[in-house]
């Protein structure tokens, strides 16, 4: 197991081992599953007589988590090797029995009336996975929730390498689906104030900007600085997803400057825009269970609420495909877009990611044109419907898909190793539009339509990407 998908589990083991002692203590007799740490033969062949015992009805549900709680505590207990055997077995052993199935579809086509909606019952019962029951028993056990997401996270990072657990993680993204409905989550603001266990989990989550040490975060949660973030109720000290906002006066324009501990606090009072300046998932087990739009468009609520004054909402994104799409580009050779001459200074720029590089005026306006394009024009294929095509850049394809549009590219406005790495140090605004969100969300997820401002649009015209586009 790869050690940064095999830390995301280590992490919590300490936490639920005493824990979930006490929820098989009751029943000594049903905690004798031992298994060896590296998950042998014969593990494997007790682990399914455990795991059936676990999907018996015997006992009644106290039995039910006895046995849940044993199995995860075993699990726990197993070093790399055993918990990949021990997956993989759940994936591939604990299936649909496609016989069954088979063999109830053909009752149904042949049944009518009662006997038809009863067999369709038993038909819906049975396509479901036997691992399913197993997985929600841990939904009982203290944290058994977070224990599932972090299974997820784990398995996320091995599917590659082992394609059987690939079942496995489609019945644990459709479990938590249902568990993290936005209509579950609580969304609440994260201060200074807040317990010293859930700062140190903003420092250790901050995926965007890092949080470089307790001073930078407490200049991040001063009176002109605004965090918050989703909880599920039954991780009330784990942020699902967390928004760092900056109340300032007109678009912000660098990072650097926002995060500047030795800057003044802005007076609020005064302050007309919230820039939206990074945005995290903090858990990586709930890949692909989208809730971040609803977090935008919560905060932006409460904003309009508390500060009345404030009269514009807008992000200060990174741009994180730019510099591997450029990158892709040199391969291809020369193109109608950047021709030989431009590589002669652009590539040895780029090899340095730009650091103590003098660019004339010429050139910042071609690199800001080029950048304003990868946004603006390149794109990829919709997954659902062949003729749409969304914004090849995640970080734009998840605000486009938000309602917002594209306002302004900014020069050198994040000079970290990072930024420029990713985006040669340029960063976007993409501007909320309050009455235009719904409208615009709805363009681009039905059309693939992308909202630009007269800013974005003047620079598509400029006479290198109009002459790029028309060959």
């Amino acid at each position: 197991m790869q050690d940064q998908a095999s830390s995301i589990l280590d992490k919590t083991i300490r936490r639920l081992m005493p824990l979930w002692r006490d929820s098989s203590s009751g029943r000594r007799s049903l905690d004798k599953l031992s298994l060896s740490p590296d998950l042998n033969a014969l593990d494997i062949e007790n682990l399914g007589v455990w795991m059936d015992a676990c999907l018996s009805d015997d006992g009644g549900e106290v039995a039910a988590r006895a046995k849940a709680a044993a199995l995860g505590r075993s699990f726990l207990e197993l070093n790399e090797t055993g918990r990949i055997r021990f997956l993989s077995f759940l994936s591939e052993n604990y299936a649909v029995d496609e016989v069954r199935v088979s063999e109830m579809i053909k009752h149904w086509q042949n049944s009518q009336g009662d006997e038809r909606l009863s067999c369709a019952n038993a038909l819906r019962d049975a396509l479901e996975p036997a691992r399913m029951k197993l997985l929600t028993q841990f939904n009982e056990l203290p944290e058994g929730i977070k224990f599932l997401v972090d299974m997820r996270a784990d398995i996320l990072a091995l599917k590659k390498s082992h394609p059987e657990l690939k079942p496995l993680e489609v019945d644990l993204k459709r479990l938590l689906s249902s568990w993290f409905d936005v209509g579950l989550l609580q969304l609440e603001r994260i201060t200074w104030q807040s317990s010293a266990e859930l700062l140190e989990k903003l420092i250790a989550y901050e995926a965007v900007h890092e949080i470089q040490s307790w001073t930078d975060l407490k200049n991040r949660l001063d009176s002109d600085r605004l965090c918050f973030a989703f909880f599920h109720p039954n991780m009330p000290n784990e942020p699902l997803i967390f928004v760092e906002v900056a109340l300032v006066n007109g678009l912000a324009d660098n990072v650097q400057h926002l995060l500047d501990i030795s800057a003044p606090v802005q007076d609020i009072k005064l302050a007309d825009t919230a820039i939206f300046y990074s945005i995290s998932n903090a858990q990586k087990g709930l890949a692909g269970i989208s809730f971040g739009n609803f977090l935008i468009k919560r905060v932006v609520k409460l904003l309009q609420a508390e500060f009345p004054q404030l009269t514009q909402f807008s992000t200060l994104s990174p741009i994180p495909g730019f510099c591997r799409w450029l990158q892709k580009q040199k391969q291809q050779g020369e193109t109608s877009l950047i021709d030989a001459s431009q590589w002669n200074w652009l590539e040895p720029a780029l090899a340095v990611e730009l650091i103590n590089v003098e660019f004339t005026p010429e050139q910042q306006e071609f690199l800001q044109n080029l950048v304003t394009y990868y946004l603006a024009r390149v794109r990829k294929k919709s997954r659902d419907d062949s003729t749409i095509s969304f914004a090849m850049d995640p970080v734009a394809h998840f605000h486009l898909s938000n309602g917002a549009k594209i306002e302004r590219v900014n020069w050198m406005a994040d000079s970290s190793p990072n930024g420029l790495k990713q985006s040669a140090g340029m960063m976007v605004n993409y501007l909320y539009e309050l009455p235009n969100i719904e409208s615009n969300s709805r363009k681009y997820s039905e059309q693939g339509t992308i909202v630009l401002s007269g800013k974005i649009n003047k620079r598509l015209k400029s006479p290198h990407i109009r002459k790029a586009v028309s060959i």
